[in-house]
Order: C-alpha cells, then structure tokens, then sequence
C-alpha cells in the first residue's frame, strides 16, 4: 500500500535523524520481551505488526537529539514509551471491541479477550521493570503519572458513553489524559532526561500535550471520514461504543433544533448506517470543518512552544510532525 507523500516524507526524515538510534531503542523492546517461551513469543511477534508509526518512541529521540543529543537512556526510554503505548492499544481494542488495527487482526480476535487483557498488562509491567533499569528514579515517576492518566482518561470516556450533553471542555480533558499525556510525556522525557534545564523540558512536555491532542481531533475525523481500507483499522467505533468525539459535540450544542434532534435519535439506537447518515449533518452544520479548525489550532500552539530551541533539523523534524498530525490520511 503506498502511503501519502507527507507520511513518506515524515518517515523518511525520521530515519535520516534517529533511524539507527530507534532500531537500538526496538532492540531493547525485543530484548526485554524475550522470555523464551513461544505461547508469550507469538503473542508480541503479533503485536509488533500493530505498532504502526512508533510515533512516541521517535518523538522521545527527536526531543533529546533538539535538545542536545541522544543518549542509551534516551533509546530505553523510548522503548518505554512504547510498550505502554501498545498496551493500551492492545486494552482499547478489548474496549472498542475492533477487529483489526494496521490491516492486521486485533490480538482479542486473533486469540480471546482474557488474552488481550493479560497481555497488555504483561506490556505494562515490563515497561515498568525497564525504567527501573535506568540509574535515576525521576524517569519512572514520570511514566508512572503519565500511565496513572492515561487510564484515568478511560475510565472517565467509558463514565460519558452515552453522554449527549458532553461540553468541549470535558471532551478535551478526556483527550488531554487518554492521548495527549502519553505523547507529553515521551518529549519531557527526551528533552529533560539527563538534563537540568526544567524550562525546556516543560516547554516541550507543552509541545507534546498540544501535539496529542491535534493527533486525537484527527483520529476523530478519520473514525468519521477515513476510508477503511487506507486507516487500517475498524472504523465507526467511537459511535459503535457511544463516544462523543469533537464534531459530534460540536454539532449537539450548535445544530439547529432538528439537526440535534436527528443526531440524538441516530445516536440513542446506533447501527452500521448511523456514520453514513451523520455526516451530512455534520457537514452542513460546519462541526467537521470546525473540528479541523480545532486540529490546526493546537498544532499552531504546539509549534509555538519549540520557539525554545534553537533551529535544527530535529526542530524542523518536531514542526513537521505536528503538520503530518493533522493531515494525515491514516
């Protein structure tokens, strides 16, 4: 499948900057999975097909490398990263009840629930046992707080399924624990890891959090407009599982009286039409291309706090990413 040029362009840059740096860093990720029992050794053979763009690991090593180099903590840190963020994957799917993720079957397909869960908590636990590898403590308070949000954050989407009346607001401090914290957290850590400059660490912490959220705003509209076949995983299942996301809110508290009457009837008995029905209403109120808007917003924010740096090609990398966040195609 070809991928579109700013994607190809992206990854291409990313290589050029840490590929190698990476490739050391999924080498840790192999190594501390590697426990030599097949049942286990397939399960996470499966699961690196699921990892798609190793966004947060890359983002970790780009942040270290603009804020003055990469070091093997660096590489640690962003398998870390990764493992939690697989994990969650691996629970969202149980959550969303998705079958396929990268072209590829969901782990709860591919073996049963309990399988998943016990996987991903296996993922949890090892990530864990890696920071402590790590000679300073601060690294794995970090990932501890972040990970304590990141499921804080699912836990209170799954309290507002259903919720008709969700504000922005409420949306975005959903986003900002289940999403955003995750992708804040791996560019504090590149940034501060093995430095002692807090005002750069919470600049780029700042870039992260905004960056999360213009990445969940468009993974929203995709789950809306994306086209199955080039996403690579289950559309449909934030209406599916009674999630409010940003064009929906934006349409029951704008919406003329009967665009808001016609969304709730279609969202309180939700089937296999329900999207294609919506989106004409979620064209002509204005909701999509306000949440697009919202997208561009936070990404302009995130660009903003890199102003910190000075200029590089990871600053220019770090600036591209967050344009590739919002116009991405899958």
């Amino acid at each position: 499948m070809s991928r579109p040029s700013a994607e190809a362009d992206l990854l291409s840059e990313l290589t050029e900057l840490v590929g190698d740096d990476l490739a050391a860093s999924e080498e840790i990720f192999r190594r501390e999975l590697d426990c030599g029992e097949r049942a286990v050794e397939s399960i996470v053979e499966h699961a690196a097909l699921l990892q798609g763009k190793r966004l947060r690991p890359s983002l970790v090593l780009v942040s270290a490398l603009a804020s003055g180099g990469i070091e093997e903590g660096h590489r640690v840190l962003a398998a870390v990263v990764e493992m939690i963020h697989v994990a969650t994957l691996v629970h969202d799917d149980v959550l969303d009840e998705a079958d396929t993720r990268r072209h590829v079957a969901t782990v709860h397909s591919r073996w049963d629930t309990k399988t998943s869960i016990l996987f991903g908590d296996y993922l949890f636990t090892h990530a864990f046992h890696l920071a402590s590898s790590l000679q300073s403590t601060e690294a794995c308070r970090l990932i501890g707080r972040a990970t304590n949000r990141v499921c804080e954050g699912e836990l209170i989407q799954i309290a507002e399924r259903g919720n008709l009346n969700l504000a922005e607001s409420r949306y975005i401090e959903i986003v900002e624990a289940k999403t955003a914290e995750l992708v804040s957290v791996s560019c504090r850590l590149g940034s501060g890891h093995g430095r002692d400059d807090p005002r750069l660490a919470d600049a780029l912490a700042d870039y992260g959090r905004r960056l999360g959220i213009a990445f969940q705003i468009a993974d929203d509209l995709l789950d809306l407009t994306g086209d199955e076949s080039r996403v690579g995983k289950t559309l449909g299942s934030d209406l599916a599982t009674g999630k409010l996301t940003l064009p929906l809110v934006h349409l029951l508290h704008s919406g003329s009286k009967a665009e808001v009457d016609e969304v709730r009837r279609l969202l309180t008995e939700p089937d296999e039409q329900t999207g294609e029905r919506l989106l004409p209403l979620l064209v002509a109120s204005g909701s999509l291309d306000y949440a697009r808007d919202r997208a561009e917003q936070y990404a302009t924010e995130a660009c903003e706090r890199l102003e910190i740096l000075p200029d590089s090609p990871a600053r220019r990398c770090l600036e591209g990413v967050t344009a590739f966040a919002v116009h991405r195609s899958c």
